[in-house]
């Protein structure tokens, strides 16, 4: 067995490799080595890291009935097993990555990305993805940040000590200090504000120091953090003393730089800093030239003024500050982030701090409102850089969301399918907005109108039209589906501003889970404690509002159509297990229907798969199918119809094969009831020997009945996520409700 003293040895020389191989420490010299072989890392600003940070996580394209939108991996937190990831908001990830590619090309981040939408839209989310991401992209060697401290050497290191109150010798002192272990060193100063150790170099002469590194990007400029930024005072002091000490010897002065990693750290207030909504100034300092920890310090150094800054915009500086609900304090709290975002700078007593930071804040649309109304809105305006959080409005992301907050509340125990569908779609149903029918020409109008709040949030989510819509409409509708989705964006009362917020429905989630009326987290729990929210109107405002033609905001009638659709999802996962004909095979008869009219308008022949010969495409098949679909006109023109469609698709899916499942799911639907409708009776028969077999544990059952239910069981549990328990009470309803 291997000792305690070996493990701990083991242990150590693997922290001693780590410090040794992440360059935890280097001279001067050796980081400007660095920085000639890593300009791109080592030569960026806050707002060029935070990028970085994007891009080292990647992105993805994100597809959705409304079109395509770029998806940054950094959001899904992949580091930390994706605990604490972010559910959807492409939109909102774009423009603030849009804001910081802006903070680049202006050299300095100028304004303040402010956040805004309900409360419970995943505001501080986006941000504190962010902040997570820089975390662990500061212990990455792409992502590797570096300060400096101040190292003063015991005296007997060199001859008459280091310039103060003596000349050194030649050969007396070391070519760095950086490495001298604590027995040799007298004091190190270290750096709250995390200085950029290119401050060092004088700023008339930093841009040709550097011209080699920008050569090697390619003839890129310097940020303004870096091109005309300058030393804290503290440092400034520090350096002003010991060059007049060494007569103005510069490399005498840069033996005393230790140049050190350091690691962005929201525990430590390290580079990401989050600023509650409280009465406090955000930056501060205090003279410790006389703090007896510094008391080792040369004597001439110890009579220059030094002071030691802190407060949150110190500890953020080289990253991000977030002001949470930053629209809570006080107007007067806040004014200084005019000049300080402005010039990249904080006024304090004794000096003008120098900052290199992307601030970011986040506000409720109340707040955001009510600020917009004051004189002094038009100053701030200009500083801000709006980016709208608004609620979810796809149902699969609600559901990914809540799927999340179960498995924390379930505490082990089953979680039914469809618990967390239910909870979502009602909610994405509480959101939905009347759409504005004269915003449309007439025959889109005309079925914009027809569309509800739940018609709307399967359009939104799968790309689902309603029934009773004509070919045309539907391909009318789909090809306008971004322009419902965007309809509202510049009103006020904008979708997704007002509804049930996510923190309403986890007190839903949390109170279901606990209910004694099942022994694991059910769906049905979950409709009971819909009922319940939704008669506290006094609570809630969204539960407030009118009642809307179409059924907009009706949400105990929500509860209803939630329940209706968990039922027919039900009914479809029982069919399935019942061994009745499936989805794949809906596609596959209208994949072959679809082939066979490609080639008929083509006027070419198809190979038959059985014989290997090319025949004529099967007219007999396609008007069977045609029939089944209530296809209407002539043959000719509705099988154009469905070409034109697919071709449609295409062109906004370059390169892509055609997903017939996408395009044509309202004919698949069609497809589905028509066979349901003849094996009606087959199916209510299965449905009723499997609720026997449920309920009655298949007493009185005949053998192959038992059987026959038993493998219906299995294919519920193992493909759909059922225990015999949660079966017995969800099939039970459903039976209920569709073969009563």
């Amino acid at each position: 067995m291997t000792s305690v003293r070996q493990t701990l040895a083991t242990l150590g020389e693997s922290i001693r490799g780590h410090f040794s191989g992440t360059r935890r420490m280097v001279s001067y010299a050796e980081y400007l080595d660095l920085v000639l072989s890593e300009p791109a890392r080592q030569l960026r600003s806050a707002s060029q890291y935070i990028l970085d940070c994007f891009h080292h996580f990647g992105s993805e394209p994100a597809k959705y009935p409304w079109g395509d939108a770029r998806r940054w991996k950094l959001f899904d937190c992949e580091w930390a097993g994706g605990e604490g990831r972010l559910i959807g908001q492409e939109v909102a990830q774009n423009q603030v990555y849009r804001a910081l590619a802006g903070f680049v090309r202006d050299g300095a981040p100028t304004r303040l990305i402010l956040l805004h939408g309900p409360n419970g839209s995943a505001k501080s989310t986006l941000i504190r993805c962010v902040g997570r991401g820089l975390e662990h992209y500061s212990t990455l060697d792409e992502g590797a940040l570096y300060k400096f401290s101040w190292v003063f050497p015991a005296q007997r290191q060199t001859r008459g000590g280091i310039g103060f109150g003596g000349a050194a010798s030649e050969g007396g002192a070391a070519e760095t200090f950086a490495y001298l272990p604590d027995d040799l060193v007298d004091a190190r100063l270290q750096d709250e504000l995390h200085d950029h150790p290119l401050l060092l170099i004088p700023a008339e002469h930093r841009a040709q120091v550097l011209a080699p590194a920008l050569e090697k990007l390619g003839g890129a400029v310097l940020p303004d953090y870096l091109r005309l930024g300058q030393l804290s005072a503290k440092n400034r002091a520090v350096y002003e003393a010991l060059l007049a000490s060494y007569h103005g010897d510069y490399a005498k002065v840069l033996r005393h730089v230790a140049v050190e990693r350091f690691y962005i750290s929201h525990r430590y207030r390290t580079g990401y800093v989050t600023v509650e909504p409280q009465m406090s100034v955000d930056a501060s300092e205090r003279q410790v030239t006389a703090d007896r920890s510094l008391a080792a310090l040369p004597p001439s150094l110890q009579s220059v003024a030094l002071y030691e800054y802190g407060g949150e915009l110190v500890g953020a500086n080289r990253g991000l500050i977030e002001f949470d609900d930053l629209l809570k304090r006080p107007l007067e709290a806040y004014k200084y982030l005019l000049v300080t975002v402005e010039r990249g700078a904080v006024s304090l007593p004794s000096a003008n701090l120098f900052l290199d930071l992307v601030f970011c804040g986040s506000t409720n649309e109340v707040h955001l409102s009510a600020f917009k109304e004051i004189p002094d809105f038009a100053s701030f305006k200009g500083r801000l850089e709006l980016v709208r959080v608004p609620y979810i409005l796809d149902v699969r992301h609600e559901q990914a969301l809540y799927a999340d907050k179960l498995r924390e509340a379930a505490g082990g125990r089953h979680i039914a399918p469809h618990t967390a569908y239910v909870a979502a779609l009602w909610a994405v149903l509480t959101r939905m907005r009347k759409p504005q029918v004269d915003r449309y020409p007439g025959p889109l109008a005309e079925v914009v109108g027809k569309l509800g709040p739940l018609e709307k949030a399967e359009l939104y989510a799968f790309g689902v039209v309603p029934p009773g819509v004509t070919s045309a409409q539907a391909k009318e509708l789909v090809a306008h589906i971004k322009e419902l989705w965007t309809e509202s964006e510049t009103y006020p009362n904008y979708e997704g501003r007002i509804g049930a917020s996510p923190r309403e429905l986890h007190g839903v989630l949390l109170n279901a889970a606990a209910s004694p009326k099942y022994a694991y987290v059910s769906p049905l729990a979950v409709l009971d404690e819909l009922g319940e929210l939704s008669r506290q109107g006094s609570l809630y405002e969204f539960l407030r509002q009118d009642v809307q033609p179409g059924g907009f905001h009706d949400h105990k009638r929500f509860i209803d159509l939630v329940r209706e659709r968990m039922i027919s999802r039900i009914d479809d996962e029982v069919r399935a297990s019942l061994g009745m004909v499936e989805e794949s095979e809906y596609l596959r008869v209208f994949e072959r229907y679809v082939a066979h009219v490609t080639h008929s308008v083509r006027k070419e022949k198809i190979r038959n798969p059985s014989t290997g010969r090319m025949e004529d495409p099967d007219e007999g098949m396609m008007r069977e199918v045609e029939k089944t679909l209530e296809a209407s006109g002539k043959a000719e023109d509705y099988r154009g119809s469905l070409i034109a469609r697919i071709g449609a698709w295409s062109l906004d899916h370059r390169g892509e094969k055609p997903v017939l499942s996408e395009i044509f799911a309202d004919q698949l639907k069609k497809l589905r009831d028509a066979y349901f409708e003849r094996h009606k009776k087959a199916i209510s028969h299965g449905v009723t020997e499997l609720v026997h077999f449920l309920t009655a544990e298949g007493a009185g059952q005949a053998a192959d009945a038992v059987v026959r239910a038993e493998r219906a069981l299995a294919v519920l549990v193992d493909r759909f996520g059922y225990q015999r328990d949660s079966a017995r009470d969800l099939v039970a309803l459903m039976a209920r409700v569709r073969y009563r």
